[in-house]
Parts: structure tokens; C-alpha cells; sequence
């Protein structure tokens, strides 16, 4: 099926992972999330990572597991909320933490993967978001210079690819993956199905496969993060 698919999480990480990376993670609450692969890198050993990632799962579940055997060392995301061993990290002063509004997130991701250094954005003006950031004024407002970002590996999880990388994302659980594939000096991918290569319509391809180097096969849990469901009414 080609060289890029691996039978397994832990193949398809070997020879990547080293103390002190950088690794973007895909998904947007437990939706889209690399789930196999956040265990293979827990299970590696590898210490003092930096995630940048939207969130960092819950407690035991997702990037969580990577929390709970301390081996993040700073997170640079947009919300956290739902991970108390986050907050206890955090507050302790155990764990760095770069808060990003969530846009602003998405676009240094999308910039790094574009080849563009830095952009200014309205968003965080006056906030502790600008401090000790460029402002400048632009047809009378005031924008802040933002960083793109890059990582030295990108995990995401995709619902169908081929051998050659290319991937489709279903729904929602699109979210950060596209952009992070593309800012990874390295992009593993995990996906619901393989399929031949020529059986995805090439319109419908959400990431091309020049932009992920190793591909495997995983089933998922597909956890709901919070679910809301209605009262029955009186019989």
C-alpha cells in the first residue's frame, strides 16, 4: 500500500519523537482528536514536549494521559476548561501555558504552514494578549504582530486516506487538523480507513498527501465530551 502507511501508532511514530519537541495535535474538544497516537507518544517515554494544541483533552482521555504522566512541558492553546490536572499544573506553576484567542490560534497555525513569519491582528489589543508584543496602527486601529507557528511533528486524525497521504476529514472533526498537517516539519496522520490510492475524489480531498509523510489505520473510542440530553417530559 506504499511506504507512508505503518501498521500501527508506535511504527508510525518511530525514529520522531526526542525530549524537548514541539508537536501540534489535531481536534477541537475529543472531536478529531489523534487519540492513538497521544498513547503511542505517552507510551515512547518522550519528556518535555510542548503542545500546541486547542485544548488538552480531559483528564483521562486525549492529551490528558500526556498531562497525568507530566510530560508536557508548556501548552500553548485557547481553552482548557475541562482538565482539571491542567489547572492544577498551571496554577502550581508546574506547567508553561501561552493562552491564544482561538482565532488567532488557528491563523498562527495556518501562517507557519504558509511560509509566513508573522500577520497584526485587532484581536487581544489592550489585553494581556499584547503584552510585550509589537502594536502597530494601521488606517487609525491598533493591531498586535502575532507569530506563525511551527512544530517539529503535527499528529492529526483524519476519517479517510490513501497510501499516498492524501486525506478527508468528516465534519466537524475537520476542525485544527487541515492547517496543523500542513505547519509540521513532520505529519503523522491517523485515519479511520485506508483506501486505494485514485478512490477519493480528488475535489473532495481536504489535505493533499505532500504534506503527510506516515499514515496508519486506527479504530477510535469517539468519546462525547459533554452530553447534553432533554429531560422526559411527565407521562
Amino acid at each position: 500500500m506504499g511506504t507512508k502507511v505503518h501498521a500501527n501508532a508506535k511504527g508510525a511514530l518511530e525514529g520522531l519523537t526526542f525530549d524537548g519537541m514541539t508537536v501540534m495535535s489535531g481536534g477541537f474538544g475529543l472531536c478529531g482528536i489523534p487519540e492513538n497516537l497521544i498513547l503511542a507518544l505517552r507510551d515512547s517515554g518522550v519528556k518535555a514536549i510542548t503542545v500546541i494544541s486547542n485544548n488538552a483533552g480531559v483528564d483521562d482521555f486525549g492529551l490528558g494521559l500526556l498531562l497525568k504522566t507530566r510530560q508536557i512541558k508548556k501548552m500553548i492553546s485557547s481553552y482548557v476548561g475541562e482538565n482539571k490536572e491542567f489547572e492544577r499544573q498551571y496554577l502550581a506553576g508546574e506547567l508553561e501555558l501561552e493562552f491564544n484567542p482561538q482565532g488567532t490560534l488557528a491563523e498562527r497555525i495556518r501562517a507557519g504552514g504558509a511560509g509566513i513569519a508573522g500577520f497584526y491582528t485587532k484581536t487581544g489589543v489592550g489585553t494581556l494578549v499584547a503584552e510585550g508584543k509589537e502594536l502597530k496602527v494601521f488606517n487609525g486601529e491598533t493591531y498586535v504582530l502575532e507569530t506563525g507557528l511551527k512544530a517539529d511533528l503535527s499528529i492529526v486524525k483524519a476519517w479517510k486516506g490513501d497510501a499516498e497521504g492524501n486525506l478527508v476529514f468528516r465534519k466537524t472533526a475537520r476542525n485544527f487538523n487541515p492547517m496543523m498537517a500542513t505547519a509540521g516539519k513532520v505529519c503523522v496522520a491517523e485515519v479511520e480507513e485506508i483506501v486505494p490510492v485514485g478512490a477519493l475524489d480528488p475535489d473532495h480531498i481536504h489535505t493533499p498527501g505532500i504534506y503527510v509523510d506516515r499514515i496508519v489505520q486506527s479504530t477510535f473510542e469517539k468519546r462525547i465530551e459533554q452530553r447534553t440530553v432533554r429531560k422526559r417530559e411527565a407521562a
